[in-house]
């Protein structure tokens, strides 16, 4: 890693000056909007926010902010307990229009070891749960949704774990609910923890179901995003806008994760070989 003047490595220096030359400038959807859905990804850090607040309110204020058709949160209950959900869910209905996908077995969370997908204007088709192998509670959601702007989708909400080893068992086991899944144009979205790009990272074992992984978009930390820790991964590449991070003021305070979002246009699936694996994050 080059390093200047034997200070901050050369990449580091380049987003600062990078952060700053954007500094107050926030995209309008005008900048990146393309036909299709919007689709989003989430790690809410718990409702706390990068100055140690804990505000639900401004963690929904984002989110409505983004926009998006469906969105995949990560965080969105408490790990231990109860594991109350964090969110008012209701009046986020009510004020965005996103309607939570049932879980099953929970009576006060809002998801799945903290996996949450929300979805506008649509109805649920099918919806499973898995738990993650791995040393920290993981899990997954699995839902297909059919979107009234046309089309149905798979979403694979997942968060990986800390450790590269749970994270290879991790891929796996998406992997293997995917063998006999390739009809539906599929989206694996969430934080999955892998900062790593090169043929270290356990997510290249993604390429045989989705094909060679293209650069990834720094999420992380939200003030000055330099690791691809939040991904959105398509099974078909032709359906897939290039992915962006939701990088507003709000959005820099209110996790340290910005959301990672991607336009998809479920028309050109209709035109696509079901076997034709491809990828975009």
């Amino acid at each position: 890693m080059h390093r200047l003047g034997g200070g901050l490595p050369a990449n580091i220096l380049e987003r600062i000056r990078m952060r700053r030359d954007r500094a107050g400038h926030a995209p309008s959807p005008a900048d990146y909007e393309q036909p299709g859905v919007l689709v989003a990804s989430y790690n809410v850090h718990k409702c706390v926010g990068t100055d140690g607040r804990f505000d639900p309110e401004r963690t929904a204020h984002v989110i409505r902010e983004i926009d998006a058709d469906v969105i995949a949160l990560q965080e969105a209950d408490k790990r231990f307990g109860d594991r109350n959900g964090l969110l008012d869910l209701t009046r986020l209905q009510s004020e965005s229009g996103l309607t939570a996908v049932p879980v099953s077995g929970q009576v006060k969370a809002h998801g799945w070891h903290g996996n949450v997908v929300l979805f506008r204007r649509g109805s649920v088709r099918d919806v499973h749960q898995i738990r993650l192998p791995g040393l920290e509670p993981r899990g997954a959601v699995i839902a297909e949704i059919e979107l009234e702007a046309g089309g149905t989708i798979r979403i694979v909400a997942a968060h990986f774990g800390l450790l590269r080893r749970s994270r290879t068992r991790q891929v796996r086991a998406i992997l293997d609910i995917m063998k006999d899944s390739d009809d539906i144009p599929t989206l694996l979205m969430g934080d999955l923890n892998e900062w790593r790009l090169n043929g270290r990272s356990a997510l290249t074992m993604f390429e045989t179901a989705f094909g060679e992984l293209p650069p990834a978009v720094p999420s992380f930390p939200s003030r000055l995003p330099l690791l691809a820790l939040d991904r959105l991964i398509s099974n078909r590449k032709e359906i897939l806008s290039p992915v962006l991070a939701h990088d507003t003021p709000l959005a820099r305070l209110a996790s340290d994760h910005l959301p990672i979002k991607a336009w998809v246009n479920l028309a050109r699936a209709r035109s696509t070989a079901p076997g034709d694996k491809r990828v975009a994050a």
